[in-house]
């Protein structure tokens, strides 16, 4: 069997569950393979939108260039888990485990209803939502997010004698969550801040253009102007 020493060993994306309090990890979920293509929809929060501005055009021409808020962004992607190529010994529940472990992204434990049932119970006029522990997806170094998971389906294509899945693909969703989602001082506002800082970085390194590679000059665009 040929062997390549020197090859680098792939880095897997990944969510990571984070307790916000102390800001360790609770739970690591490496994504079986690297999704193939991935989605991400940016939508800028300019000041100047309106939520209704009719047929005659947009919202106050003062802020047309202020923004108010980060931009929302959104990520899209399709997740394989096949327990054929996962394991040596085909495991006794199938797949079962690693769906369950991304289902419960987005629902509430059994612990967490009980306790919103007692207080239900005891008269509580308002019982406040449920909260659900800080979510960050990975991919790479360089993007390291909070989100919240918006969009889980599945999509069961294969089974063993005993029906358990063994091969499902899932389309996930996920909205970034940004300092205009999460309390002042939240640890995730704080994650965020360094996601959006390691942009700032990236965007720095990028080669700079030239008004001649588009056919221009200073006085084109107003430079020469006074």
């Amino acid at each position: 069997m040929t062997r390549y020493p020197d090859i680098p060993k792939p880095i897997r994306s990944g969510i990571v569950i984070i307790d916000p309090e102390r800001g360790t990890p609770q739970r690591i979920i490496v994504l079986q393979f690297n999704p193939d293509t991935l989605e991400r929809s940016i939508a800028p929060q300019s000041a100047g939108d309106s939520g209704d501005s009719g047929a005659g055009g947009g919202g106050d021409r003062n802020e047309a260039l202020r923004l108010k808020g980060p931009a929302q962004e959104s990520w899209k992607f399709t997740a394989e888990i096949d327990a054929t190529d996962q394991f040596e010994i085909p495991a006794p529940d199938g797949i079962h485990p690693q769906l369950a472990t991304l289902e419960m992204l987005v629902q509430p434990t059994t612990a967490q209803l009980r306790e919103a049932s007692r207080l239900s119970k005891q008269g509580t006029i308002e019982i406040s939502p449920i909260e659900m522990p800080l979510t960050l997806f990975t991919w790479g170094s360089k993007r390291v997010m909070p989100v919240r998971l918006t969009e889980l389906s599945i999509n069961e294509s294969a089974f063993d004698v005993h029906l358990n899945p063994i091969r499902a693909s899932l389309s996930i969703g996920m909205k970034v969550l940004t300092v205009s989602d999460l309390p002042a001082g939240h640890r995730g506002a704080e994650l965020y801040l360094a996601h959006l800082a390691q942009k700032e970085r990236l965007a720095g390194m990028a080669r700079a253009g030239s008004l001649d590679a588009l056919g221009l000059t200073g006085s084109d665009i107003g430079m020469g102007s006074v």
